[in-house]
């Protein structure tokens, strides 16, 4: 744990006492405090809460001038696995450190995020914080949105990589971060505990705030660039992560910071800047990806266009509420600059279409028979459809990672719901006639209106009875065949249906893409449950599995859903390993599968495997497998011991053997 200080009263006392008191406990915490220079008693206090936590060791310094220098002070006297670094205006859940760690530790990763919380409003990262994810990468997730150090590293990648903190005061923390991401192993996400808890000071002495200019910025910038380049060989992927930084570290400083500038600053020593950085690191790819406001000024700064570029900055709030205009099923946002000649921009940097929002909620979703019905609302925003003639909302169905044609599912309007359908999937017919085939279909809105098209996940959004999932339905097809539907929310939210529990199709292992061969619960940690297996002849074994994604899904009852990464092992074995950390899981009951390449295979319960209990919180759980016949998946009832209900037992049993002595 490192902790930058400077001139840091009275925040400090509460940010360094939360790592003093840590659920992982002190005897596996080092917690190094940097006093960079400080003028107001920031040592001092450091000094006294040292004399009650040998953990804490307090290192004095001139003053550095930003919290990089003390940052880096920490780092290169750090000796632990991990490293964590803490702001000195923050603090941390008390069960932040421990949480990270297992994560950490459980499934490889080198970064972990912790969910941040705000205390006193300030801005916080919440889309990558929707769901736990143990395995993750920063292509796949949100991740990268969020580059501030307040994360768990692992400290050999960094002194692999020789990471250190640039000496600026305001951007330095991302090119840092981003380094770390680009060369990790992986990156995991604790989402269901407040972990890092930010705020701003009293005297509002944040280097957030008093080092906002563009002259503190301009540096840190412009190495985010370049650290993305030097990581990144030109492409998709360096394309999807660069997007982020010209979003956000060029689009919105110019916005934002420019008009603040001097006109002399501005046009000489800002501008050059990114005006190269958008000429060298903006490819096309990325200015069709990113939102009109952020493609005209691309496009101005590419023209070496400073005037225009400043009058667009300076008008920005003013011009994002010009409405937009509706042209050959494509919709423009109205900027002063949109089809004016003496401006000369293409009309692709006004095309808005593709940004429109779409409003949608699944209000109910209900078995009728063998026919699943949903009931929903959908409109683009700002486009009313007014030709009652044109096609309106379709329910697309794709099929997970397979490459084969969309299915279209007419939506009937109701006319006492604004905006509102029904849409009816009959899984035996729905497909041409013919059944669905088997296998994972995620359910998309087709919304339409004025000739503009938008299409979105569906189910994300929900109200009322389809707030609870629909049961798992038996349908019977034109030839006979009994097929298994299970209608399942997503992690995200998102509806999606499991057709014919695809574990189960695959009886023959030849046919299964892998075979499970062990089920047992760890021998260290009792509530961690281990399942083994290898890939089979249904799946390519080249490079040891690598890339298939393969995953241990637990599913409760109430359609929580948790993961896990499976680890292969070296070679081209096809050997896998997957632990899923069942103390961490809800009460309830649990259904355990696992999923490679959008294909669901059975976990059966193979042995006798037993229970097992552990503590958590101080207080006892325990998880039991169930099987049955008719749902050969293992699952697991996992719930709190009833500690006065055993002692009653157990007291009856005494009682009973007591007198059964007695009366011999």
């Amino acid at each position: 744990m490192i902790i930058p200080a400077y001139n840091a009263m009275p925040e400090l006392t509460r940010s360094v006492t939360s790592a003093m008191e840590q659920t992982l406990g002190p005897d596996l915490i080092e917690i190094i405090a940097v006093d960079d220079g400080s003028t107001d008693g920031t040592g001092d206090e450091l000094e006294r809460l040292a004399r009650t936590c040998p953990a804490l060791h307090v290192v004095h310094q001139e003053n550095s001038g930003c919290a990089g220098g003390p940052r880096n002070t920490g780092l290169d006297r750090a000796r632990g696995d991990y490293v964590f670094f803490l702001d000195s205006d923050d603090y941390l859940g008390p069960d932040a450190l421990r949480r990270m760690v297992a994560m950490a530790d459980e499934n490889g990763t080198d970064v972990v995020l912790g969910r941040i919380a705000s205390v006193g409003g300030r801005a916080v990262p919440r889309a990558v914080f929707s769901h736990n994810q143990p395995r993750t990468d920063i292509f796949s997730s949100h991740a990268y949105l969020t580059l501030g150090p307040w994360k768990l590293f692992r400290r050999s990648l960094i002194e692999r990589l020789r990471l250190r903190f640039p000496p600026y005061r305001n951007c330095e923390d991302k090119p840092f971060t981003a380094a770390a991401y680009l060369n990790a192993s992986g990156v995991s996400v604790v989402a269901d505990y407040d972990c890092y808890y930010v705020r701003y000071r009293e005297n509002r002495g944040n280097l957030t705030l008093t080092a906002s200019g563009l002259a503190h910025r301009v540096d840190g910038i412009r190495l985010c660039f370049e650290t993305v380049a030097r990581y990144l060989e030109p492409g998709p992927r360096r394309d999807q992560i660069m997007r982020r930084h010209v979003e956000w570290e060029l689009c919105g400083p110019l916005r934002g910071l420019l008009p603040r500038e001097s006109e002399r600053d501005a046009r000489e020593r800002f501008f050059p800047v990114f005006r190269d950085l958008a000429r060298t690191w903006v490819t096309d790819p990325i200015v069709e990806r990113i939102d009109a406001p952020d493609r005209l000024l691309v496009h101005l700064l590419r023209a070496d266009r400073f005037e225009d570029v400043l009058t667009v900055a300076r008008g920005a709030k003013e011009d994002a509420g010009r409405g937009h205009l509706v042209d050959k099923g494509r919709v423009y946002w109205l900027h002063p600059f949109f089809r004016d000649h003496t401006a000369d921009v293409p009309d692709a940097c006004f095309d808005i279409t593709d940004r429109l929002p779409v409003h949608h909620h699944l209000d109910t979703a209900r078995w009728r028979g063998g026919v699943l019905r949903l009931t929903g609302r959908a409109a683009i925003e700002g486009i009313d459809a007014v030709d009652a003639t044109e096609p309106g909302t379709e329910l697309v169905l794709r099929k997970y990672e397979a490459d084969r044609p969309e299915i279209r599912v007419p939506a009937v309007p109701r006319p006492d719901v604004t905006s509102g359908f029904t849409v009816e999937i009959d899984p035996a017919t729905v497909d041409g006639g013919v059944p669905l085939e088997r296998g994972l279909w995620n359910l998309y809105l087709d919304v339409r209106a004025q000739g503009v098209t938008r299409t979105v996940r569906f189910g994300g959004s929900r109200e009322g009875g389809a707030a609870t999932r629909p049961p798992r339905r038996a349908v019977t097809t034109p030839r006979g065949e009994p097929v298994v539907v299970v209608p399942y929310f997503t992690p995200y939210g998102n509806l999606s249906l499991d057709v014919g529990e695809v574990a189960h199709a695959a009886r023959d292992a030849r046919e299964a893409p892998c075979l499970v061969t062990r089920t047992a619960w760890h021998g260290a940690r009792k509530s961690v449950l281990i399942v083994g297996g290898r890939l089979t002849g249904g799946f390519p074994r080249t490079g040891a599995g690598a890339g298939t994604g393969l995953r241990l899904r637990a599913e409760s009852g109430a359609g929580a859903v948790r993961e896990v990464a499976a680890r292969f092992e070296p070679g081209a074995s096809g050997d896998f390993t997957a632990r899923l950390p069942v103390g961490r899981l809800t009460a309830g009951r649990w259904t355990l599968t696992l999923i490679v390449e959008g294909r669901s295979v059975v976990v059966p319960c193979l042995g006798r495997l037993a229970g097992t209990r552990w503590f958590r919180f101080g207080r006892p759980y325990y998880a039991k497998p169930l099987t049955r016949r008719s749902a050969p998946a293992l699952a697991l009832e996992v719930a709190p011991v009833r500690v006065a209900a055993g002692v009653r037992r157990r007291m009856r049993r005494a009682r009973a053997r007591a007198r059964a002595r007695m009366g011999r």
